[in-house]
């Protein structure tokens, strides 16, 4: 797979947030159920301050082992004096080195697949924090920029 190194500066996210791994038989329903949350009326339509028009899907909190737990995130860039209420959390992502991927297709068989192959790659990661950004809503011929954090 191609990627491109960039340096990203530190940004602020809000969204909701859930905690799983990728050997919890539910770990599929957590991250849907997030995604789900994010996208109704009563919490994306109460985010101020918002800084871009994409959607991020953030993993972050990881040790680096398919079985560890990690936090989820669904949610956006916000400025840096944004404030949130419950269920929104604010974090930052951090600066740094990460590696760019652009993923095409169908927004949930190009995704997973993505994964799968990043496990197979020999990347120096960071396991800081990764993040998928969907560029557009076209659910079959999507394009997402997926980030990973780099040593």
């Amino acid at each position: 797979m191609e990627y491109e190194i960039i340096e990203l500066e530190e940004r602020t996210v809000t969204g909701v947030m859930a905690r799983t791994n990728n050997a919890a038989p539910d770990m599929p329903a957590v991250i849907g159920d997030l995604w789900e949350q994010f996208f109704t009326p009563s919490v994306c339509q109460t985010i101020t301050g918002r800084k871009s028009p994409f959607t991020l899907g953030i993993y972050t909190d990881f040790a680096g082992t398919e079985k560890d737990d990690y936090t989820v995130i669904v949610g956006c860039e916000v400025n840096a004096d944004t404030t949130a209420s419950a269920p929104l959390i604010l974090r930052k992502l951090p600066a740094g080195k990460y590696a760019r991927f652009t993923v095409t297709g169908n927004v949930h068989t190009a995704v997973a697949e993505f994964w799968q192959q990043l496990w197979a790659m020999n990347l120096p990661r960071a396991f800081t924090c990764d993040f998928e950004e969907y560029r557009n809503d076209d659910m079959e011929h999507s394009e997402i920029f997926i980030y990973i954090s780099l040593l």
